[in-house]
C-alpha cells in the first residue's frame, strides 16, 4: 500500500502490512536533519522507543543516534577528536549539529514509523514500516554523492530497505565491493548523478558477533590484541566520513 503527505519527506510514503494483530507503533522521533552543503548522508533505521516517547536515561542525548548504548558518535569522536559530551543537555546536542555542518555530513533514516511485537529497538523485530522516500530527498539535495548505511545487509537494515524505495522509481543497486564493508553504487532517478553506497559494520553491540568473524577484524585483533570493538570500527568508518578513500 502507497501512500503520501504532499512536501513532507519526514511522512512515510512506502506501507508494508505483514500482520493484523495489535503491535507496538514506533514512531521516529526527529526529522531529516541535512545542511544545505551536505555531501554524505548517515541512513540507519530508527532510534529506540524510549526517544519518541522521552523518555531518556541518564547519558542519552535528545539527537539522532543519541542513545547512550549506542557507538556511532563514539566512533565518530575516535575519528575526528570532537571531546563529545555524551549527557543529557543543549550542548551535547549543538556540539553533533555543528559537527554535522562544519564536516557536511547529513542524517535520515529510513523508517518513518514501525510496528513492533516487543518495545525494543531490534530491526529484526519490525512488523509493519512506513518508509522515508529517500530517493525523493536525494533530488532535493544536489550535492550529496554518498549514502553511509549503518548496518549490513540484514533483514530490516537500512541496506534491506532503500533498494525498496530505488526500485519504484526503477533504479537498482550496482555491486562495487562485496566484501564488508560493502559498497554500491547507483544512478538516481531523473538525473545523471551517480551515488555510493557503503554498508559499515553497524555501530551497537549487537554486531560484536559479525564482527569477529571478519578476517580483517582477526588480523587487526593479531597485530594489536588490545584493540577494542570501537577501536576496530573507528579504522572502518574513518576513510568514508573523512574522504581518504573514494570506495571505487
Amino acid at each position: 500500500m502507497r501512500s503520501f503527505t504532499k512536501n513532507n519527506p519526514a511522512v512515510p510514503i512506502f506501507v508494508n502490512h505483514f500482520i493484523s494483530t495489535p503491535l507496538f507503533h514506533h514512531v521516529h522521533p526527529y526529522p531529516p536533519y541535512i545542511p544545505p552543503n551536505a555531501t554524505k548522508l548517515i541512513v540507519g533505521t530508527l532510534p529506540p522507543p524510549r526517544f519518541s516517547s522521552k523518555e531518556l536515561k541518564e547519558g542519552d542525548v535528545d539527537f539522532c543516534y543519541g542513545s547512550r548504548d549506542g557507538q556511532l558518535w563514539q566512533i565518530i569522536d575516535g575519528i575526528f577528536n570532537l571531546n563529545l559530551k555524551f549527557e543529557t543537555s543543549e550542548e551535547a546536542i549543538l556540539q553533533r549539529k555543528n559537527f554535522l555542518h562544519e564536516y557536511n555530513i547529513g542524517i535520515c533514516d529510513m523508517v518513518s514509523w514501525a510496528k513492533r511485537m516487543k518495545i525494543d529497538a531490534s530491526d529484526i523485530g519490525i512488523q509493519e514500516f512506513g518508509l522515508r522516500d529517500l530517493v525523493k530527498i536525494l533530488q532535493k539535495h544536489p550535492k550529496i554523492d554518498t549514502l553511509l548505511f549503518t548496518g549490513g545487509n540484514s533483514k530490516n537494515g537500512p541496506e534491506y530497505f532503500f533498494p525498496r524505495n530505488l526500485k519504484k522509481y526503477g533504479g537498482t543497486l550496482k555491486v562495487l565491493d562485496s566484501t564488508m564493508p560493502r559498497i554500491h553504487q547507483f544512478k538516481l532517478p531523473e538525473s545523471d548523478r551517480i551515488i555510493k553506497t557503503v554498508s559499515l559494520l553497524a555501530p551497537s553491540g549487537a554486531a560484536n558477533r559479525a564482527m569477529g568473524s571478519l578476517a580483517s577484524y582477526k588480523k587487526m585483533k593479531r597485530e594489536n590484541p588490545g584493540l577494542t570493538a570501537i577501536d576496530f570500527r573507528v579504522e572502518m568508518y574513518r576513510p568514508f566520513f573523512t574522504g581518504e578513500l573514494s570506495g571505487n
